[in-house]
């Protein structure tokens, strides 16, 4: 049977790299990220990704995205969420550990070798004094015009808000943690 859908491919006349941000206080800011580097992979684009925060329990999007290499590599870096209670790092080595990261983007950036760069947390290792807002200032300078940097994590700030194309805002309507049902492998993890 012949294929009934006929799919016809856009292509931009001009390739331009976006900053988009991903916020909010509701479930599925990385998701949606992750989701953009699958479409990537569609188009034969490279995506990395960078996270500032996760921590050292396993998130099923370790293992994923070997699945899509060579076009999707990970950096997992920090260690853990910085203020979460069960957290045992002092906010100097979550500090540490984040300013290792602005280093791996700045030498990603100079190396262009990907079309999208994905910065896990970011937003959250700027609220919580992790980063620097100039820093980040500075990593969507370096910016190559063609790339496009994603950028995760809640209470995004008005300057990046600001110097943005796209920001999304997910918000919590409901959530299965507040009924005390435990993470989910796949679903939140």
């Amino acid at each position: 049977m012949d294929d009934p859908i006929s799919i016809r491919k856009f292509e931009p006349k001009i390739r331009k790299g976006l900053v988009v941000i991903i916020t909010g206080n509701g479930k599925g800011k990385t998701t949606s990220a992750m989701g953009m580097a699958l479409r990537g992979c569609g188009h034969g684009l490279r995506t990395t990704i960078v996270q500032f925060m996760k921590g050292d329990l396993y998130s099923g999007e370790w293992d994923g995205v070997k699945q899509l290499a060579p076009f999707v590599t990970l950096h997992h870096t920090g260690k853990g969420f910085c203020g979460i209670e069960g957290n045992p790092y002092p906010h100097s080595e979550h500090r540490k550990n984040a300013q290792d990261a602005v280093l791996l983007v700045e030498r990603i950036l100079r190396a262009e070798n990907c079309d999208t760069l994905i910065l896990d947390e970011i937003n959250n290792a700027l609220h919580l004094g992790l980063v620097d807002l100039d820093q980040v200032k500075h990593i969507l300078a370096l910016r190559p015009a063609r790339m496009h940097i994603i950028l995760t994590g809640r209470d995004a700030v008005p300057e990046l808000i600001d110097l943005a194309d796209t920001v999304s805002e997910v918000r919590e309507i409901k959530h299965a943690y507040r009924k005390d049902i435990e993470p989910q492998p796949g679903i939140d993890f």
